[in-house]
């Protein structure tokens, strides 16, 4: 199937670009706009409902500059509270109701949210002194309402979403109404969104800016097709999803990306799927991949670059194998500075950081002016954004290419990227250094940790501490993706000539033995595994590169993370012919129960068969 591309989408100048929900109310009333589950929302259904939750929301006080906290999983009800939210002039606090529970209050917290919005009124209050309410309660029936978004200035707030912060504690950045409407005119400017009445796959936690790029398209007519957490994990469903409900547009991670590649096909639904590919640098190789599919038209790939600061994407660039990887040029709306560190601009071919300009930057971090002061600088272009003429530092370092494309080289301060999320590596060994019995910490994204990249904390104790604790207790404090993968005790940190610590001598994390599955299965026997608990040792000694798998280790806690899951199943269906789907990993992370799980698999299908 082949999707109709328009020779040019409707588009609008950012600066003058229209509110996203004046352009909601003109998308097809009949035509769906949200797809959950079992549950099909039309435009016509959405914007009753989002007129219901307004004046809902307006009779409990809330309006421009309010902040309505939003602890929803990916549905339907996320999608109405959100439009509901904005359509009452208040902004939107996204809360991704798997961060721990110390995490989602201090966001709530931090933020000075008015209202809590949850899936069920029986759970725990996020934070103390919030009014919370179930989503039930906003989205109930009632009499019907007229869509009147409550009228407000280009500047009020639309969103607050936090980022990683260096100082040991996330930072809330604040976007404006203009800024998320010219966001959506500029992916059309540049024709990325292009299909007339597409079909969107949100798949980004509402947590993570990416969603911001995805729930946004419906503003422009297009439907929104919702991706719960057991299709994202599994590439096998994703590819499934991908061509039953015709997706035309999916934004991934390279990380996520690569492992769906090999099950796009060009059969399947509308072709070329759109994919836009961001969060984090593209491999050479994947990048090769990428513009094979193109040539095939099974795909056409965008690659989006953009600090959470300057309202999601920043620059574009078109995947084409003949180039090397690159992110593209500045989209219209924006405007780049590549500077010195004299703050001098730099010729073609050479590098420097990267500073935007436009009436994207956002308005700054919330309750935080000397840290605004300190990243939005002012613009030394000489033009004027309607901010008082700022430009935003990112604290990354591009070459300068031919044509105004950039060439991504990494971060000039404590920053990663880690399978698309931004993490400020201060922030982790704050967490280590806080725990009991640790004397100094230090954090580092290397580059082959269990067969991908991923954190290692180091640490110096002074006391007796486990790594069993230290896991614990980050986990309790911090989202899943900012735990280390591995911890190293040392007996005294590296120091550079200034006595600072030499990151760059940190000792690479002992590796295991080499176990192959057959040696981890024969020595898991002789231990007294059952023959399923044997296997299973073997299967994740090799994924992991763990020279000993008891019965009740856990895949999480050994180090394991979505995409050694991933490798996990495939390896299970390798080695052992049985159909594992990614969910069962996350249901049974215990070793044992795993094989109680594949004994159950075994034993249905030779049922079936017989």
């Amino acid at each position: 199937m082949t999707a109709v591309l328009p020779e040019r989408p409707r588009a609008y100048e950012s600066a003058t670009a229209p509110d996203l929900l004046e352009r909601l109310a003109l998308a097809p009333a009949a035509r769906t706009a949200v797809v959950a589950g079992g549950r099909e929302l039309g435009f016509g259904e959405l914007r009753a409902e989002a007129a219901r939750i307004a004046a809902r929301l307006a009779a409990r006080g809330i309006g421009p500059e309010s902040v309505v906290a939003l602890c929803l999983p990916r549905g339907a009800e996320l999608v109405t509270a959100l439009i509901g939210t904005l359509t009452a002039g208040a902004a939107y606090l996204p809360v991704d109701p798997k961060l721990p529970a110390e995490r989602r209050r201090y966001l709530v917290e931090d933020a000075g949210a008015d209202l809590v919005v949850t899936a069920d009124a029986d759970g725990e209050p996020l934070a103390g002194g919030v009014p919370h309410l179930p989503v039930a309660a906003l989205t109930a029936p009632g009499p019907d309402l007229p869509y009147a978004p409550v009228p407000v200035s280009g500047d009020t707030l639309a969103y607050v979403i936090y980022t990683s912060g260096s100082t040991g504690r996330p930072k809330g950045v604040e976007i404006g109404r203009a800024a998320a409407s010219a966001l959506l005119a500029e992916l059309e400017g540049a024709s990325i969104a292009v299909t007339e009445g597409g079909r969107v796959g949100w798949n980004a936690s509402p947590s993570f800016d990416a969603s911001v790029q995805q729930w946004v398209r419906l503003c422009r007519g297009d439907t929104l097709v919702m991706i719960d957490d057991e299709t994202r994990a599994d590439p096998a469903l994703l590819a499934r999803l991908v061509d039953e409900q015709a997706l035309t547009d999916l934004d991934i991670t390279p990380a996520h990306a690569d492992p769906l590649l090999d099950l796009l096909s060009a059969d399947g639904g509308p072709r070329p799927l759109t994919l836009l590919i961001g969060g984090e640098a593209i491999s050479p190789g994947l990048w090769q991949r990428l513009g094979d599919l193109g040539a095939r038209g099974v795909l056409r790939t965008v690659n989006l670059y953009g600090p959470t600061e300057c309202t999601v994407d920043a620059t574009a660039g078109w995947v084409d194998g003949a180039d090397a990887p690159h992110i593209g040029s500045v989209l219209p709306g924006l405007r780049m500075r590549v500077l010195d560190e004299k703050l001098n601009p730099v010729a073609e071919g050479e590098s420097g950081e990267l500073y935007l300009a436009g009436p994207r930057v956002g308005r700054g971090y919330r309750g935080r002016p000397a840290l605004t002061a300190e990243r939005f600088v002012a613009d030394t272009s000489g033009y004027g954004d309607g901010h008082g003429g700022r430009m935003y530092r990112t604290g990354d370092l591009v070459r300068l290419l031919p044509g105004g494309r950039l060439g991504y080289l990494g971060r000039a301060d404590g920053q990663v990227k880690l399978r698309g999320h931004r993490i400020e590596l201060p922030e982790i060994e704050a967490a280590v250094a806080a725990a009991p019995g640790v004397a100094e910490a230090a954090v580092v994204l290397r580059e082959d940790v269990h067969g991908a990249p991923g954190l290692v904390a180091y640490y110096r104790a002074a006391d007796d501490v486990t790594e069993a604790a230290l896991r614990e207790r980050l986990a309790a404090g911090l989202p899943a993706y900012m735990v280390p993968a591995v911890f190293v005790a040392l007996e005294r940190f590296p120091v550079t000539v200034n006595g600072k610590v030499d990151r760059a001598a940190l000792p690479a994390p002992a590796a295991a033995p080499a176990a192959t599955p057959a040696a981890a299965s024969a020595s898991a026997s002789a231990e007294g595994m059952t023959a399923s608990q044997a296997l299973i040792a073997g299967v994740w000694a090799a994924v992991l590169g763990a020279a000993h798998v008891s019965p009740d280790d856990n895949f999480f806690k050994l180090g394991g993370h979505s995409l050694l899951a991933i490798k996990l199943v495939s390896r299970v269906r390798a080695e052992l012919g049985v159909s594992l789907p990614v969910k069962a990993v996350y249901a049974n992370p215990r070793l044992r129960d795993l094989a109680a799980h594949l004994d159950t698999l075994v034993a249905a299908t030779a049922s079936q068969d017989s």
